[in-house]
């Protein structure tokens, strides 16, 4: 998405920031169980490009509602696609994959590695540092990756590969996405900015989902149903409104920090809800992936 740069924030403001940023987190948090609970009922290209449109033309109408305008100049058009394409496109489509073959909350544990793969590739792309810290945080994503994959047994590891190679593919696509926005940031309000990415991002995902399979409202259950609501109204619009909310109030490093609890949220609701595993591999896993990020934003 876009990056807007955030603003100083006093005490008053920063507690605003806070929520915003708490909102945020659990609703991307409790977004993992919900999409692997849908994908029994809806193919995941589907499910994740027509939910993403339909979030997007939430946010449209939000922004015009603030008075923001919809235009995109013509500078910021090519930006505006290959951004959508880093950061919507592939990490909607691999992610909402990788869920065919990985838990969910094992997938949101492999996807919040994107922050090490960021301080990683900003060494050859960016310019800069390779620092001690850096290689250090690789080194904990690796070992997370590891004990996710021995956690229970070889012949489990080699079921879950195909999951675990899509879910990296979002991570470090994700990883290019925020590089990109750092080199040719995206000059749109954030509703605005949003809107358009998740658009034009979810777009291809839809229909190429579409193409091999179209998924019927009547096999949705209650349940389903409400998951449905839950991804469009929550993860896409209140979600994203909360967090550009949160970045003008607090430090990018804060709220960087603060979207590691997104990870923790999804593997402990995905055991309540979907009675994933979550034993001593899956913890390790978690503790690993999340020390490693912290190394990486503090890098």
């Amino acid at each position: 998405m876009s990056d807007p740069s955030p603003i100083p924030a006093r005490g008053r403001i920063a507690s605003g920031g806070l929520v915003f940023l708490t909102v945020t987190t659990v609703a991307w948090g409790l977004s993992w169980p919900v999409t692997k609970y849908l994908i029994s009922q809806w193919p995941p290209l589907p499910l994740r490009g027509l939910t993403g449109i339909a979030g997007s033309l939430a946010l449209f109408g939000y922004a015009a509602l603030r008075g923001d305008s919809l235009a995109v100049p013509r500078d910021q058009r090519l930006r505006l696609v290959i951004s959508a394409f880093f950061n919507v496109t592939l990490w909607m489509a691999v992610m909402g994959l990788a869920l065919l073959w990985l838990p969910a909350g094992e997938t949101a544990v492999i996807a919040y590695t994107m922050p090490v793969w960021t301080a990683l590739l900003a060494w050859p792309l960016l310019g800069e540092r390779l620092t001690l810290r850096r290689v250090a945080a690789l080194a904990l994503a690796f070992g997370g990756i590891a004990a996710l994959m021995g956690a229970a047994g070889f012949a489990a590891s080699m079921t879950k590969l195909p999951g675990i190679l899509l879910a990296l593919t979002g991570a470090l696509g994700f990883a290019l996405g925020t590089i990109f926005l750092k080199r040719f940031p995206i000059a749109l309000p954030g509703a605005t900015s949003a809107a358009w990415q998740i658009g034009l991002g979810c777009i291809p995902v839809a229909v190429i989902g579409l193409a091999f399979e179209i998924p019927h409202v009547s096999v949705l259950t209650p349940l389903g149903w409400a998951g449905l609501v839950y991804l469009v109204v929550i993860q896409f619009c209140i979600a994203y409104v909360c967090w550009f909310a949160a970045l003008q109030r607090l430090p990018a490093s804060v709220a960087a920090i603060g979207t590691m609890a997104t990870p923790v949220i999804g593997v402990i609701a995905s055991a309540v809800a979907l009675h994933e595993p979550l034993g001593i591999g899956q913890i390790a896993a978690l503790v690993m992936t999340l020390t490693g990020v912290a190394l990486a934003t503090r890098s």
